[in-house]
This record gives C-alpha cells, structure tokens and sequence, in this order.
C-alpha cells in the first residue's frame, strides 16, 4: 500500500492485470485486504523459513554461516553439510600463526596486523592490507576450537551510529541471545581451548591498558566530533607534559 501511495504520488498509474482497480470505496477496500493478507502471508513464510533453519541447525544438518571463517573451506557440491567442512591447507597454518604471533610477549593487534600485511598475506577478504578488527575478530572467533555456535545473537534496531556525520546504517543491530539459546556445531579445531583462553585474557588485558581507554579527562564533545573529510570519529588525548590534542 505505501509502494501504491508513493507511485500515485508522483504521477504513475498503477494497474492490476488479474483485477482492474479504481478509485471506487468497493475497489479500495478489496486492494486493502489483499494488501493485508499479503502482509500476512509474508510474515508466515518468514516464520516458516526461520523454524525450518533452526531445525536443520539443531539437527546438525546446516553450517551457521553464509561464508565459512578465515581458515576453513566447505564441499562446493554440498556447502552447508556441516560433516563436509574441511581444514583449508594454507589459511588454517595463517590462523595458527596469527594466535602464536599475538601471545608473544608485548604483542600487540595493531603488530601482528602490520606483520601480515609486510608478509603480503592476503586477507580474509583478499585484500593486501591487514586491520586490527580482522585480526580481533579471528582471535575472538570460537570456531577455532572445534564448536561454532548458531542462533547467538538477534536483530534490534541500531542505536548508535559508527561517526556523528554517518547513518545509523539499515537501522539494524545484533545483540547477544542468551548462551542456553546457542546451538552447538562441531568443527575440526584449528586450537586449542587453553591457547583460546589465554589469548582472550591478554586482549582483556591490553583492552584495559589501551590509551583509547579513558576514565581520566572529561571531553564535552565525545563521539560528536568527526572529520568533515573522511567522516571518522575524532579522538582526543593529552600528553604528559599538559598538552591537549
């Protein structure tokens, strides 16, 4: 109904080829009916098509992902099967050395980024250079320890926006469900779950000691101010020897 409202707004007619539609109150009523059922007919197969997917998974029968993570390759004759997900031979060794890079001593996400990309190892993505959130959400990621977890998180609506002069995107975010609600996958494991647990514990860690972590200076304008140019967030810090930036 509003797709109809906004074409007849700028002018187009639209015309039904099973039912001629006018303007009368009869005709109106009959296009509203069908809208609705429409609607609810939609919503129907949506739910369907929801319960069916968590059946499959809760059966072992459907790999959680669209894509399989960086390290991992499924049968191209039978791509969700779970059973048939298989260690890819170059990019499973690049994970095992990614979380044997960040647990030597003062390693840091933004080093062991910096040494993939003078490797020239390509990205997940296949890109040339590599970022600390890629190689955080590799570390976080708990597939790497044999178990991926479906149906963790729902949809909200967004409620913040990644720079004060961009979008809130689609107007849609992801949150954690609760871990009773996770359906377990098995996988073959890339780590182990102590080399997974201290990893965790290092970038909680570094986390707190981040100089990004700021309880100490109170700045009016955080998170409004962004860059007219690029449209990233601004950030502020303040030196030792009292000077503010």
């Amino acid at each position: 109904m509003l797709l109809i409202e906004e074409l007849e707004g700028r002018g187009c007619q639209v015309l039904f080829s099973d039912r001629p539609m006018s303007h009368d109150p009869h005709d109106q009523l009959v296009l509203h009916i069908r809208g609705a059922l429409a609607e609810y007919e939609r919503i129907l197969i949506s739910d369907r098509m929801r319960r069916g997917r968590l059946a499959k998974l809760r059966a072992g029968q459907l790999v959680p992902w669209s894509r399989p993570p960086y390290g991992y390759q499924v049968d191209p004759a039978h791509p969700p099967d779970p059973a048939r997900v298989q260690l890819d031979a170059i990019t499973s060794v690049m994970v095992q050395q990614i979380f044997a890079f960040y647990l030597e001593p003062q390693a840091t996400l933004y080093q062991v980024a910096a040494r993939l990309t003078a490797a020239r190892v390509p990205t997940p993505s296949g890109k040339e250079r590599w970022t600390p959130p890629t190689i955080r959400n590799i570390l976080t990621n708990p597939t790497y320890t044999g178990t991926t977890y479906a149906n963790r998180t729902r949809e909200v609506d967004a409620r913040q926006r990644k720079s004060a002069l961009g979008p809130l995107g689609r107007g849609k975010s992801y949150i954690r469900r609760e871990a009773e609600d996770w359906i377990a996958i098995p996988m073959p494991a890339l780590v182990t779950r102590e080399i997974f647990a201290q990893v965790q514990a290092k970038l909680q860690q570094n986390q707190r000691q981040a100089s990004r972590t700021n309880h100490q200076h109170a700045y009016l304008l955080r998170a409004l101010v962004s860059c007219g140019h690029c449209h990233r967030s601004v950030v502020a810090r303040a030196l030792s020897n009292g000077y503010h930036y």
